[in-house]
């Protein structure tokens, strides 16, 4: 648990080189403990002590009980609790080892016990535990195997057949030696208040575990635990309803009520009104789609299918579904069914959908209604879905030829830089090994080393851009990587997608994000890179159709408005309203400068703090990210807030209200739920918090896009113009039109 544990209290410096745990893990751990309970697996957790100890400790209740202990860890700290009842399975990437005190010994050269003394004279510096100055592993291995003990060196250090530098370094170092025995030992009789009973286990319980993996989407583990079957052998287990399939007969799907529910699989029609239930191939039934009001589950596959946009949608349940719970990550029919109505529908069955979009839709209509979101849904989402798939079957056009000529002189560009980092190591390695690399640079190179996990150095881009001033092989490193990944990701890849018409088509995902902004895959061209030269060259190879030409229009800061729009700061909005440049403005202000003293420097460093604050940024992160000090990045903030008071008090008004709500509003009445805020554990509120924040600022500029591009495309029609609206990429449009109508 997030407290600080017994070992801290005593040696503050404990582990103080690891990182905080990420946000985004920490997360994940409250849902992690749900599953466990639901499988069976009773979750042991005390405040104070570290995961070892509750380990050792129900190791040692094993002991005791007369039961043979497994320890499954890839932590060899953990190897110092092996006993004749207690072994310990090492989790290795190839193979794992199952480790008994014999195997331990003659692996190691020592007992198990003696291991926690080793440890002290050679301490470990991912724990940073100090260990004795300027004794090694292998020194510490030899004397302990001769000496078996501490106290055994101590008490006659000269036994210890040492040469002289090993002998005084030891002796001056026995305060060291003790204090990290202790740290490092792990203890075996923790408070946990649990007997050995309380550990047995009733098995799972299947009813909670179908709910979590489907809430969590675990669409593998939910296959392989066969929970309908276990529903057929216990008949008394509460599941969802089977979504009755009536029989679908050939028909006209003119003759039925609107409005209509339906579904397509492989060129057929499925359609009810609730009563009747045809079925017709999808070209005979396609005039009379289009000319009746439809209920749909994904508007934009429907599009696809009928190669038609003008689908006269009166609801969509996926995006319905979407609206009314943002964070799942995906809608599929069956999902939504189990979801708002307690019924199981076979994905695969095209009868059975129709038939679920039939009975969601006053469901989610009605639960729409509830809270606010029906206008959401028809003014914005249903038009979009149109949109979106008129943007997709347009495409956008790529320079093949000059892309490949371009991954060509690239691939030489990498090689260049490969040929030179084999020259300064001086010898070849496998570059794209984390593990290879760390070596080369820590090992062999004597890089002083930042980050160091159990699996070896961390050679991440942050990692390594720390480390350019000391070594120019680190620089070539960080080129050779940017130019490896511009060719897998682009310039080897996006000829390849191109269609006849030499045009590369993207999907975008309209319930991907929980704050309502598009995402772009199949490629990604909403993460064409801007920054860098090589980057930029990339994009000089998406180009027009002849006599056309592509027009970038976007939002000037448009997060920045929103805040001053909905904080209703005078300032902030006052800076906008004047023509001012923002950033410059903050400088000013926050710097206590005169708005033409405000240099390159300064406007850099305001922006980043107008910016983190929209995103919750403290005072370490901002630290970090400008190269200052935390005292410097407080008085930043402080700063800021004075300047922009209201804002201040929105955010904090924010956080207020979702706490008491459970979720964040958009100006265009989007919800944002944030279960987070609930949480009993710090980190995760403070996760919350932050998205409390951002979300009415970003999910806002979101809907104020998707409104642009429904409006754009609208207009580009009405206007007759021989003009197509091809890409959005977050808070810009990308049009190509005729050269003469550029203007226009």
């Amino acid at each position: 648990l997030k407290a600080p544990t017994f070992r801290h209290k005593k040696y503050e410096l404990y582990k103080a080189n690891r990182h905080p745990m990420p946000d985004e893990l920490a997360a994940q751990l409250p849902w992690a403990k749900d599953v466990a309970r639901a499988m069976g697996i009773k979750v042991v957790e005390l405040e104070g002590y570290e995961a070892d100890d509750v380990i050792g400790t129900v190791c040692r209740l094993g002991d005791e009980g007369g039961v043979h202990s497994y320890a499954l860890t890839g932590d060899r700290d953990s190897l110092q609790l092996l006993t004749d009842t207690t072994s310990v399975i090492l989790v290795k990437t190839k193979e794992d080892i199952v480790y008994t005190p014999e195997k331990f010994r003659e692996d190691f050269g020592v007992t198990p016990r003696e291991y926690i003394d080793v440890k002290a004279l050679m301490g470990d510096s991912s724990d940073n535990i100090p260990g004795v100055r300027g004794i090694g592993e292998k020194t510490a291995f030899k004397v302990i195997s001769d000496v078996h003990s501490l106290e055994a060196l101590y008490g006659d250090i000269d036994a210890a057949g040492l040469g002289k530098s090993a002998k005084e370094k030891i002796e001056a170092g026995r305060d060291d030696a003790y204090l990290s025995r202790w740290l490092a030992t792990i203890v075996t009789d923790a408070p946990i208040g649990m007997t050995l009973g309380d550990l047995e286990t009733d098995g799972p319980d299947a009813a909670q575990l179908e709910k979590l993996f489907l809430r969590l989407e675990f669409s593998a583990l939910y296959k392989s635990f066969d929970f309908k079957k276990k529903k057929s052998a216990d008949a008394d287990e509460p599941s969802p309803v089977k979504c009755e399939t009536p029989e679908f007969t050939a028909g006209d799907i003119s003759a039925l009520k609107e409005p209509i529910a339906l579904s397509v699989s492989e060129g057929i029609a499925y359609a009810t009104d609730g009563e009747a239930h045809i079925k017709c191939p999808l070209d005979a039934a396609r005039e009379a789609i289009l000319s009746r009001k439809i209920v749909c589950h994904d508007l934009k596959s429907l599009c696809r299918e009928l190669s038609a946009s003008d689908v006269d949608c009166v609801f969509d349940t996926m995006l319905a579904s979407y609206l009314l719970n943002p964070g799942s990550g995906s809608y599929p029919i069956d999902k939504a069914a189990f979801s708002f109505i307690s019924t199981s529908v076979d994905p695969a069955s095209p009868e059975e959908a129709a038939c679920a979009v039939a009975k969601l839709y006053p469901v989610l209509s009605d639960e729409l209604e509830r809270v606010g979101m029906t206008k959401l849904l028809h003014e914005i989402e249903i038009p979009l879905s149109k949109v979106l798939y008129g943007m997709e079957s347009v495409g956008m056009k790529v320079d093949g030829e000059g892309m490949s000529a371009y991954s060509a002189e690239l691939s030489r560009e990498r090689d260049e830089y490969r040929d030179r980092i084999y020259a300064l190591a001086g010898h070849e390695f496998n570059i794209n090994s984390p593990k290879q690399l760390g070596i080369v640079l820590f090992e062999e190179q004597r890089l002083p080393a930042r980050k160091k996990t159990k699996s070896g150095y961390s050679t991440d881009a942050e990692t390594l851009e720390s480390l350019v001033p000391y070594s120019s092989l680190v620089a070539d490193v960080l080129a050779y990587r940017k130019c490896a990944k511009l060719i897998s990701t682009y310039t080897d890849v996006l000829p390849g997608m191109r269609d006849g018409g030499g045009r590369v088509h993207t999907t975008f995902n309209q319930t991907g994000t929980a704050t309502g902004r598009l995402s772009s895959n199949d490629p990604n061209l909403q993460n064409i890179p801007v920054r860098g030269e090589l980057g930029r060259e990339i994009r000089k190879y998406f180009v027009a159709d002849d006599g056309h030409v592509l027009i970038d229009a976007d939002y000037s800061q448009i997060e920045l408005r929103v805040l001053a729009e909905i904080s209703g700061d005078e300032n902030m909005r006052g800076a906008f309203l004047s023509g001012a440049d923002i950033h410059t403005a903050t400088a000013s202000q926050v710097f206590g400068v005169p708005e033409f003293m405000v240099d390159s420097e300064l406007r850099r460093r305001a922006k980043a703090v107008n910016f983190g604050i929209v995103y919750g940024i403290g005072a370490f992160s901002l630290s970090k990210d400008l190269g200052i000090t935390r005292r410097q990045a407080d008085e930043y903030i402080a700063n800021y807030l004075r300047t922009y008071p209201k804002v201040d008090a929105y955010l904090k008004n924010t956080i207020a209200e979702a706490r008491e709500t459970g979720y964040t509003t958009t100006v265009y009445g989007r919800r944002r739920p944030i279960p987070e805020l609930a949480s009993p554990k710090k980190q995760l509120q403070a996760f919350g918090e932050r998205v409390a924040m951002n979300s009415p600022v970003q999910g806002t500029a979101a809907d104020i896009i998707k409104i642009a591009m429904i409006n754009v495309s609208r207009a580009l029609s009405e206007e007759g113009l021989d003009a197509r609206l091809i890409m959005q990429v977050h808070d810009e449009l990308i049009v190509e039109a005729p050269e003469q109508d550029a203007d226009r």
